[in-house]
């Protein structure tokens, strides 16, 4: 019986998305526009990159024609003339938001039909009866920030005063999240775990995605770090997903990174937690070597949208790919016969866009193993055909959206 890897590079669009103009996103292109400014000399750092991107194993793959399928133009400095080894394909979101969610559950055939809950720009974007109910759970003394904001400029900006005050630092962005940072030594990240498990709770009406706990340390502007102990809290998917019917038929499904958190919990058979996409690629491979026959492996590689995307680093990002690409046969070289791997994306966040949120775009689809021959299977109509198509490969039963390319 065969297996499935899934790996999720988050935030690696191609863009081309037919609506990306109502999401105020219309030209965004993450690869394109990373390739781009590699090509122009632009994404130099001395000691991490220099030069055109370089991603052979993904051009092998396919990813220069997908993206030409989903835009019509060749990435910059890339290769269109390699002959594909793999079946590539671009896929098109249908659900009605470009975040993380949305995203994640459409890729395992659950499109989102309905719209998110957003909190509103400016000074004070939560609502006051709302931070009344949330100091009264946490028994706090008030709040920082209250406002969108970047994490890391947030955590610069009052990171210090929540040290004195003891205040957690409240933020969101244009995704539908209500986001927590707190010190992980002064504040507690079980006092932070609990708060956010509150929030989760007083959110649920207004229809938020997620909260997030984001733990911090450090003890001034220049050394507070973000840590791995970040933890998502969403709500339940509306459907039941692929990880749900793998479960259900006596697969094993292997979340690695933020996977469980994305799905909450639901569809999990075991969750493995690792920080930054170096420790997530060894946990990926060690998650390869125990998986049986029928089981299901799924990484998500945050780092590309966490510390490249949403800084708007192009030459981090850049240097993030070539390092992925470097290590991808190691993925290959641990594949049993009939196995399949799927290298797609939830959304985009390219770096050289305005603002530092996500964009609308369409995102690549490569897969490769023994259970797949080479060549195109074009422009996927909805994220939900990477996730039928895995269902088929594993011989579970299908789900109402989508339709397999395999």
């Amino acid at each position: 019986m065969a297996r499935a890897i899934i790996l999720l590079l988050d935030s690696f669009g191609i863009g081309g998305a037919p609506d990306a103009e109502q999401f105020g996103d219309s030209g965004a292109n993450t690869l394109g526009h990373i390739a781009e400014q590699c090509a122009a000399g632009l994404a130099n750092r001395e000691g991490l990159r220099e030069g055109p991107l370089s991603l052979p194993n993904l051009t092998s793959l396919g990813l220069v024609q997908a993206a030409r399928l989903a835009t019509g133009i060749t990435p910059s400095g890339m290769d269109d003339t390699i002959q594909p080894i793999g079946l590539y394909a671009c896929a098109t979101e249908v659900s009605q938001g470009k975040d993380t969610p949305s995203g994640h559950w459409e890729i395992a055939g659950v499109p989102v039909p309905f719209e998110w809950g957003y909190f509103p720009k400016g000074e004070e974007t939560f609502p006051p009866e709302l931070l009344e109910q949330i100091y009264e759970i946490g028994n706090l003394p008030g709040s920082l920030a209250n406002r969108h904001a970047s994490g890391t400029t947030i955590i610069a900006e009052f990171g210090e005063e929540h040290i004195r005050s003891g205040k957690p630092i409240f933020y969101t962005s244009a995704d539908s999240v209500f986001q927590i940072a707190a010190h992980e030594n002064y504040f507690g990240l079980d006092r932070l775990y609990d708060l956010c498990t509150g929030v989760r709770k007083l959110v649920d009406p207004l229809n938020i995605g997620r909260v997030i706990a984001r733990p911090f340390v450090g003890e001034t502007p220049e050394d507070f770090q973000r840590t791995g102990n970040r933890r998502d809290y969403s709500v339940l998917p509306p459907e039941p997903t692929l990880l749900d019917r793998a479960v259900k038929d006596g697969r094993m499904v292997i979340a690695v990174g933020k996977i469980s958190d994305i799905y909450a919990h639901q569809g999990i058979s075991e969750m493995r937690k690792a920080d930054g996409n170096e420790a997530l690629f060894e946990t990926t491979l060690t998650a390869m070597e125990d998986a049986g026959e029928g089981d299901m492996v799924f990484t998500n590689f945050v780092d590309f949208d966490m510390h490249y995307g949403h800084r708007r680093d192009v030459a981090g990002y850049a240097a993030a790919l070539e390092r992925f690409d470097e290590r991808l046969p190691e993925i290959a070289r641990r594949l049993k016969r009939d196995d399949l791997v799927v290298i797609t994306a939830d959304h985009g966040c390219d770096p050289t866009w305005r603002g530092n949120d996500h964009t609308r775009e369409r995102v690549p689809v490569l897969c490769f193993g023994s259970a797949v021959s080479a060549g195109p299977a074009g422009i996927r109509d909805t994220f939900a055909d990477i996730g039928e198509s895995v269902a088929v490969h594993l011989g579970l039963p299908p789900g109402p959206h989508g339709r397999s390319f395999i």
